[in-house]
């Protein structure tokens, strides 16, 4: 694993110095805080791990708390400001009224005003902490860029721009190339699912009277189906009732992508990753190679983490209100 890890460090070294080298990446700095804050790190790290220890859902939800704040307006933690009587906000659109684990973004916050004062945006604390979470499951580390402005506006109507656990690969690929993404990174980004819960209403469509051809999506394993009917029946009294999104839900690893290759996926939009030529192939490598993904994540979050990345904004002094 040590020899593994440095091979790790030292390609994403490299990654990131020919990254930070490009335009779109000018305002970012891997040491960006070196002088104004150099304990931001430490901060949020610990804030975070003290988080999971009390609960172990923060890490899938912090890490899809990074993927919804960039996809809507980019990474400018829009996500976590809230509503007001003249304006609904992206953490109450649809999407996101199951997001959860704000909590530990606001603890990290007062922790950072207390050091340094005026200094970490809250954009910044959501991208290191969806870091930190995936090293600390046990997936890969990789140096994050820092630098960015906090937005002041967040509308829970642009939730609807968020892909869907029903996209098929068409769709998903359009979505993903909107922020600049591609076809790899959608099926790596996809794997952030390795950690994670899903509740019912997400994937029930797939079970039951899914075609005029078919009661279940014939993309699905039988005896998975069947697993999932019984914990997903219809009509369904248990609001609480869901499926882990792969067997080893605590665990960074690749097992979602063998999953997948067993027709065990639980969203539609996961299991159209293994229908499509387009992402089938990336599927099968991943489900072989841990490294290779691992790899290929990290690229990818730093990739998603440029997004949207705005020269404008403020510091926010509460992650929850603008200035």
């Amino acid at each position: 694993m040590a020899v593994f890890a440095q091979k790790m460090h030292t390609f994403t070294t490299i990654f990131l110095l020919l990254l930070m080298a490009s335009s779109s990446t000018a305002l970012l700095d891997a040491h960006y805080y070196d002088k104004t804050c150099p304990q931001a790190e430490k901060i949020i790290l610990g804030t975070v791990y003290n988080a999971s220890m009390h609960d172990p859902k923060v890490p899938a939800r912090i890490l899809r708390m990074f993927f919804h704040d960039c996809f809507i307006r980019g990474c400018d933690a829009s996500v976590l400001l809230d509503s007001t009587p003249g304006n609904q906000a992206e953490k109450d659109g649809p999407p996101n009224i199951s997001v959860r684990s704000f909590y530990v973004i606001d603890d990290a916050k007062t922790k950072l005003e207390m050091a340094c004062p005026h200094t970490v945006s809250c954009a910044d604390i959501i991208t290191i902490a969806a870091r930190d979470v995936v090293t600390m499951s046990g997936g890969p580390r990789w140096n994050v860029l820092k630098g960015r402005k906090d937005g002041r506006i967040s509308k829970a109507a642009e939730t609807i721009n968020l892909p869907a656990p029903t996209f098929n690969v068409t769709q998903l690929i359009q979505s993903f190339a909107k922020r600049g993404l591609g076809a790899k990174d959608l099926v790596a980004l996809s794997g952030g699912h390795t950690l994670g819960f899903s509740h019912c209403s997400s994937f029930e469509a797939r079970l039951h009277n899914f075609s005029s051809a078919h009661d279940v999506d014939p993309s699905m394993n039988n005896e998975f189906s069947q697993k999932l009917r019984k914990k997903c029946p219809k009509p369904n009294k248990d609001h609480n009732a869901g499926e882990f999104l792969d067997s080893t839900s605590s665990t960074f690893d690749n097992d979602y992508y063998r999953r997948l290759m067993a027709g065990k996926g639980v969203f539609g939009s996961d299991q159209a990753l293994v229908g499509d030529y387009r992402t089938r192939w990336i599927v099968e490598a991943f489900a072989k190679d841990q490294s290779l993904f691992f790899m290929e994540f990290a690229a990818s979050m730093v990739k998603l983490g440029n997004v949207g990345v705005i020269e404008n904004g403020e510091v926010r002094l509460k992650c929850r209100v603008v200035n």
